[in-house]
């Protein structure tokens, strides 16, 4: 777990927020409370949010960036603040912050933004606040506001297990570059699973090899998403964003990630995926389209890595 480095009590801290994908997806069964037991290996890419936390005597949240309209209306209920209210009570401190989300992933698609956006939160806030979030507590404090916070928390190459609490870090990554694409459908994570039908495939984890690309890619080529199926099931366009993706010029992998809509290609470099993004939204000019790479280790404490490169002119995080 990564730890925060102290701000002045004058001084806003802004943390990066990076999109949340999983090479792979495995499921491994289901628990007596309808929790399913799982294996995927979580990376993060510099393309996603960023959340600031400013002094303030109270706690006010402000949205903004291109997809600040799909969050409208969420008022309290926001994770963001419910993230800071969390830590608040955790660490006994007054809850006090101007906290804005600069939002330019889409919600509901797979890709762990409001996940990644509650842990960014935790780690400004904790700068901020001035106090601890490092060890088995702050990951119980993540898991209770959702099953992808503690590895969004962790920032870097996971292999996660349980029902998204066990952690294992991985890495460094091999340098890849990818490509992300929604085909601007919400898909949420409930529907998913409540879909998804069958026997349970019980499978150790995959050995990986992080050496090179080429032998990363020939690990992942035999893994799989588990959520695609399902996903598939309740919006069928999904399958045209895997074609389109997985015809890009020297595109190596295409999957969708999590539980969808959000689909990705792997690619040699960054240059190269964002020539093929371009040609992406050159094609599908109304789906959301990001190009950047993937992060090998752990983001720089409160750091912004270099951002995801501008696609057609649609918005991308970093």
């Amino acid at each position: 777990m990564m730890k925060s480095d102290p701000a002045p009590a004058d001084r806003a801290v802004t943390v990066f927020a990076p999109a949340k994908i999983n090479l792979y997806l495995h499921l491994l069964g289901r628990r007596a409370d309808g929790y399913h037991l799982l294996d995927s290996l979580v990376v993060f890419a510099d393309i996603g949010d960023r959340v600031t936390a400013a002094p303030a005597d109270t706690l006010s949240l402000e949205v903004t960036g291109p997809e600040a309209a799909a969050l409208a209306g969420l008022g309290d209920d926001n994770l963001v603040l419910r993230a800071a209210r969390r830590l608040a009570e955790h660490h006994r401190v007054a809850p006090g912050a101007a906290l804005t989300l600069e939002k330019r992933l889409p919600i509901a698609s797979g890709i762990g933004g409001g996940s990644s956006d509650a842990a960014a939160a935790l780690r400004a806030l904790a700068a901020l606040w001035r106090v601890p979030l490092d060890g088995e507590a702050a990951t119980a404090l993540a898991a209770g506001l959702g099953a992808d916070v503690p590895a969004c928390l962790a920032g870097r190459p996971v292999r996660v297990g349980g029902i998204g609490e066990h952690l294992d870090p991985v890495g460094p990554l091999p340098p890849l570059g990818v490509v992300l694409a929604n085909p601007r459908r919400e898909l949420p994570t409930a529907s998913v699973f409540r879909a998804r039908k069958g026997e349970f495939i019980a499978s150790g984890p995959p050995p990986l090899a992080l050496s090179d690309p080429a032998a990363l890619i020939a690990v992942l080529v035999r893994c799989r998403n588990d959520l695609a199926a399902p996903a598939l099931s309740l919006m069928p366009e999904i399958a045209a964003v895997l074609d389109r993706l997985a015809a890009l010029p020297q595109a190596q992998l295409a999957r969708m990630s999590g539980s969808g809509a959000t689909c990705f290609a792997l690619f040699a470099d960054r240059i190269t995926a964002a020539r093929a993004a371009a040609l992406l939204t050159a094609g599908e000019p109304g789906w959301w389209i990001a190009a950047g790479e993937l992060l090998s280790g752990p983001l720089p404490v409160g750091g912004l890595p270099v951002g995801g490169l501008p696609v057609g002119g649609l918005p991308v995080g970093g």
